[in-house]
C-alpha cells in the first residue's frame, strides 16, 4: 500500500528504467517528464526521450474491493484507490542531427525497456524511491501498451498545442493508494444477547421496535381521532393521536417506560421534546398537544418521532421512526379586517397595504407570502422575530378577496371541514379592498 505520493514513485521509476538504457545509444540523451510544448523546446542533449503523464483513471475492479489480510471479518474498512495511469512515450533530437535519426533510436530503446520490464518489480522501485511503500503494495505494477487510434492521437497533440511527434503510449496499472480513513475494528463477540441465548425468532411480521405507522388530529370536543387527509396541517394548541405499536416495548407495559414526543425542524437548532403523561399513552397510542408557544414553535415543516426510555435505564433508550408534520400559521387580527384604501390608482389599479398578525412568529429567515386570491405577496422585510406582518400588493383592482398566511410553503387554514360532506370556506379569511 502507498500514499499520495505513489504516482511520482512510478514516474521516477519509469525515468530511470528507461534512462539507463538509452545511454548506449551515445550522446548522453536525457529522459524528461514535461508536458510536450515544453519537451519540444527542450534542448540540453543532442537526444531526449519524454515520459508524461497525461491521463490518471479510477481503476473500477478496486473501487469497492477490501485488502486481504487488513480488512478482518466483521470490521469495517475504507477500499484504497486504485488508479492506472497512462503515460506518452516521445523522442527528440536537436534539428542538426541526422534527421529523426537518433530519435528512432531514442524511441526504439526506450519502448524495448518498457517490453522488458512487463511488471516493475519491487527491487526496481524500491532502488529508486526508497522512502516511498509502493515497492510493498500486494498488486504489482504491470505496464502495457496502449493502441491509440490516429484520431484519437490526433486530438491527443491538438490538446498539447504542439508539433506532433511519433510517439507510444502505455498504461501502468493499477497504483493503490491506501484511504486515510480508519478501519472499524469492534471487539470479538463473547455472548449473543442476555444469557448466551441468541436470536429471538418472532411469529409475524410486525417488528419489535416502537414505530409510528400514522398520525391523527384528535378532535377538542368528542375526542375523536380524524385523518389528516384533508386538514393536512396542524395549529398551536392542537391534540395529535401518535397510532403505532410497541410504545411499551417488548412488554406493552406502560408503567415501565417513559415516553417523549420529539418535534424537530431545520429553523430550529435543538428538537423540542414534549413529554406524555402516564395517561396519555398505551402500547399502540400516544396523544400529545403541541404548546400553544408563538416564540418558540415556529410553523412549517416538522419531523416527529418518540423516545421509549426504559425507566432507570437511560443508556438504553430506543427511537421510533421519523413521520412528517406541517404547522399551520394562523392569523390572529380580526378578521375580516376593515377595508383596506388603495393609493397611487391608475387605470383603476392601486397599491394596497395589508397589515396582519399571526401565530406562531415568524422569524427572518422564513419565507412570508400572503396568497391574495389567486395572486402571492410577498411579505415586507422585517429583521427581528416578529408577529405583525405587512403585504404590499401592487396593481390590484377593488374587491374582496379571501386570504392565506404561507410561511415556509404551509398555509393558514382556509377551508371548514364541520361537514365532511359540504366543506367551505372560512368567511373570515377575506379582506376588502376598496
Amino acid at each position: 500500500m502507498s500514499d499520495s505520493v505513489a504516482i511520482a514513485a512510478v514516474t521516477a521509476t519509469l525515468r530511470t528504467l528507461v534512462q539507463g538504457e538509452i545511454t548506449h545509444e551515445g550522446g548522453n540523451p536525457l529522459v524528461t517528464t514535461l508536458p510536450p510544448d515544453k519537451a519540444q523546446a527542450f534542448d540540453k542533449a543532442d537526444g531526449w526521450v519524454n515520459l508524461f503523464l497525461y491521463h490518471t483513471q479510477i481503476n473500477p475492479a478496486w473501487r469497492n474491493k477490501d485488502l486481504p489480510r487488513q480488512v478482518k471479518p466483521n470490521e469495517t474498512g475504507y477500499p484504497p484507490m486504485g488508479l492506472d495511469l497512462y503515460y506518452l512515450l516521445t523522442a527528440y533530437e536537436k534539428l542538426d542531427n541526422d534527421p529523426l535519426l537518433l530519435a528512432h533510436r531514442l524511441l526504439g530503446r526506450a519502448m524495448l525497456v518498457l517490453h522488458d520490464h512487463p511488471v516493475l518489480s519491487a527491487a526496481e522501485i524500491r532502488a529508486v524511491t526508497p522512502k516511498n511503500d509502493l515497492a510493498d503494495q500486494i498488486e504489482r505494477l504491470r505496464v502495457t501498451p496502449v493502441t491509440l487510434p490516429l484520431e484519437e492521437l490526433s486530438k491527443l497533440w491538438m490538446i498539447f498545442q504542439t508539433g506532433y511527434r511519433i510517439s507510444a503510449a502505455y498504461q501502468v496499472s493499477v497504483v493503490l493508494i491506501d484511504s486515510r480513513r480508519a478501519s472499524r475494528a469492534p471487539l470479538p463477540v463473547l455472548s449473543r444477547g442476555q444469557d448466551d441465548r441468541g436470536a429471538i425468532a418472532q411469529g409475524d411480521l410486525i417488528p419489535p421496535f416502537p414505530a409510528i405507522e400514522d398520525v391523527r388530529l384528535v378532535h377538542p370536543i368528542t375526542g375523536e381521532l380524524q385523518s389528516m387527509e384533508r386538514r393536512v396541517s396542524f395549529e398551536l394548541g392542537d391534540k395529535l393521536a401518535l397510532l403505532g405499536h410497541h410504545f411499551g416495548l417488548d412488554e406493552g407495559d406502560m408503567s415501565k417506560v417513559t415516553l417523549t414526543v420529539r418535534l424537530s425542524t431545520q429553523r430550529l437548532n435543538q428538537p423540542q421534546d414534549l413529554a406524555v403523561a402516564a395517561g396519555d399513552a398505551t402500547d399502540q397510542q400516544i396523544t400529545v398537544q403541541i404548546p400553544n408557544d408563538p416564540a418558540n414553535f415556529p410553523a412549517g415543516f416538522y419531523t416527529v418521532s418518540v423516545l421509549v426510555t426504559p425507566n432507570g435505564k437511560p443508556e438504553e433508550v430506543r427511537t421510533t421512526n421519523e413521520w412528517s408534520l406541517l404547522l399551520a400559521p394562523q392569523i390572529t387580527n380580526p378578521m375580516p379586517p376593515p377595508p383596506v384604501a388603495r393609493v397611487n390608482i391608475v387605470d383603476g389599479l392601486g397599491e394596497a397595504t395589508i397589515n396582519l398578525t399571526c401565530a406562531p412568529d415568524v422569524r427572518p429567515e422564513q419565507r412570508v407570502a400572503l396568497a391574495l386570491g389567486d395572486r402571492e405577496v410577498r411579505a415586507e422585510p422585517h429583521a427581528n422575530q416578529t408577529s405583525a406582518l405587512a403585504f404590499v400588493a401592487k396593481k390590484i383592482g377593488a374587491g374582496t378577496f379571501r386570504v392565506r398566511l404561507r410561511v415556509d410553503g404551509v398555509d393558514s387554514h382556509i377551508v371548514d371541514f364541520t361537514d365532511p360532506e359540504k366543506p367551505q370556506f372560512l368567511a373570515s379569511q377575506q379582506v376588502t379592498i376598496t
